[in-house]
């Protein structure tokens, strides 16, 4: 695959994706790196001519109105990363740390940050060449950027802190010698330049919802699976209904369930075995429609983030000026990331719903827990145990990040959006969601096994075929997290939703 060729202004998610998890090489555009240098230079005039610009020629945050002579401006930002490195917890995974820094050198990419270009292209490659740095994932309060976090990264491209490299755990010195690249010293404003950001949470974020947009196209696949095993009724997917409240999501999933049931002979019609469905099953395309738009919105607020400038003091070149203001504060997204996490509990939360539907005699009909042995043999009991306490996880960790705050730096930083945290707790959100999801497609494969009579639809057909290729039906009881696992990585490995979308199209 050619390079993706950065200059701040137009990459996309996919994008994001490429390099964060099939290693893509990333270059800088002419005309980013010509307006890289013209922001340097301004940068290295200000110092020269000893003007009092926040971050350059003074100290970080409380200290602000501490001014820093020429002689001590080096010193400055190697003390600024060094005491800022205060992250905890384990590592951010390899795609994330990708993400990370690709996300930076966009942004710097754009020339109002005032880093030297040679700096940006050590980042660069590091990325290319599999340089990377060990960022603990907690110490962020998400305003004047993901500070601890990037700090790590930044360790690294000094010759310092901890990365991974081919498979081993090093010190930033060994793995930026192993790979070939000499480290840097910061001089003015880069630093800063390089950590008041929101690439973190930003990072997770467009991985997350990546990921999530998959999982609300699979519980689609995986209610309309129940829906064949329950003999539903699909007069509610009608596209009348939906055209009279036209939520794009609602109508997206409502079309999506008939597709998915195309010549079916296991749905019914209302009126046939009964009038209407439950809502778990009626109201499939008001529920997933709304986790779908949803995640578009977060979506959108991404793509504008991860093409944006977020650090300070922003340079002018043009107007040789410096302005500090408050682009890295993440509020824009950590609200964003709090409403994905919303959205993907309420994806797993009706998702279990179905289940329960399921391994229940009194509301499915079929054997109890699924089993033809009842009572020797437990089936799907423990199954549905599982993903209720997901559920029930889920709910805990939907609890909003972003509506709390502690001041830092003495007051002078005294709002902060927590949306790193945000980004996180929607992350572990989807986790669970995935493997609730996983259990319902498994469950509604076996009820359709249990309960014979009629051929599934065209979409539906596709995902069942793929999902027995790995796990059999239960006949009797086996070690079932096994199965779970097969079918959590079908749902994360895309495996399953590409053999649906084969069979009736994008959904």
């Amino acid at each position: 695959m050619e390079p993706i060729r950065i200059d701040g202004n137009h990459l996309t998610v996919e994008n994001v994706l490429q390099v964060a998890r099939e290693q893509v090489q990333v270059t800088l555009t002419e005309q980013a790196a010509a307006q890289v240098r013209r922001s340097r230079e301004v940068v290295d005039a200000f110092v020269d001519e000893g003007k009092v610009v926040y971050g350059i020629t003074t100290g970080f945050g409380k200290f602000s109105d501490v001014v820093i002579s020429k002689d001590e401006a080096r010193e400055l930002q190697k003390n600024l990363i060094m005491s800022h490195a205060c992250g905890v917890g384990d590592p951010l995974s390899e795609e994330t740390v990708r993400a990370v820094m690709l996300l930076r050198a966009n942004a710097l990419s754009k020339g109002f940050s005032g880093v030297r270009l040679e700096t940006i292209q050590v980042l660069l490659d590091m990325l290319n060449q599999g340089v990377h740095p060990v960022i603990p994932e907690k110490g962020s309060l998400g305003a004047s950027g993901d500070l601890a976090p990037l700090s790590h990264m930044v360790l690294v491209m000094m010759g310092e802190g901890e990365a991974f490299y081919q498979g081993k755990r090093l010190t930033g010195s060994e793995a930026m010698k192993a790979a070939g690249i000499q480290p840097i010293e910061l001089t003015s404003k880069e630093g800063l330049g390089l950590i008041n950001g929101t690439q973190v949470m930003t990072a997770v974020g467009v991985l997350c919802v990546a990921d999530a947009l998959n999982l609300v196209k699979l519980v689609d696949v995986a209610g309309a699976l129940t829906l064949e095993a329950l003999r539903g009724i699909t007069d509610a997917f009608d596209s009348r209904v939906h055209r009279l409240r036209p939520h794009e999501g609602q109508m997206r999933s409502a079309a999506n369930i008939l597709r998915l049931t195309t010549d079916s002979r296991r749905t019914t019609r209302q009126g046939e075995l009964r009038v209407q469905d439950a809502y778990t099953l009626r109201c499939i395309p008001q529920i997933h429609g709304a986790s779908w738009d949803a995640l578009l919105h977060v979506k959108e607020k991404l793509d504008i983030e991860i093409n944006a400038v977020t650090d300070n003091p922003l340079i002018f070149a043009d107007e040789r000026d410096a302005i500090s203001g408050g682009n890295f504060h993440g509020q824009p997204v950590a609200l964003a990331f709090d409403y994905m996490g919303i959205a993907l509990a309420e994806i797993a939360n009706v998702s279990e719903r179905r289940i329960e539907r399921l391994v229940n005699p009194q509301l499915s009909g079929l054997p109890a827990f699924l089993t033809k042995k009842g009572g020797l043999h437990s089936g799907f009991m423990i199954a549905q145990y599982a993903a209720a306490a997901l559920v029930s996880e889920n709910k805990v960790l939907a609890h909003p990040a972003s509506v709390d705050s502690i001041p830092s730096s003495a007051n002078q930083e005294d709002h902060v959006s927590m949306g790193t945290i945000g980004a996180r707790k929607a992350r572990s959100i989807l986790t669970n969601a995935q493997q609730v999801v996983a259990v319902e497609l498994m469950a509604a494969c076996q009820a359709v096994d249990l309960d014979p009579m009629g051929e599934l639809g065209k979409g539906t057909e596709a995902a069942y075929s793929v999902l027995r290729r790995q796990v059999s039906m239960l006949e009797e009881d086996r070690i079932l997290y096994l199965d779970m696992e097969q079918c959590a990585q079908l749902v994360r490995n895309g495996t399953l939703l590409q053999a649906v979308e084969a069979a009736v199209g994008q959904l």
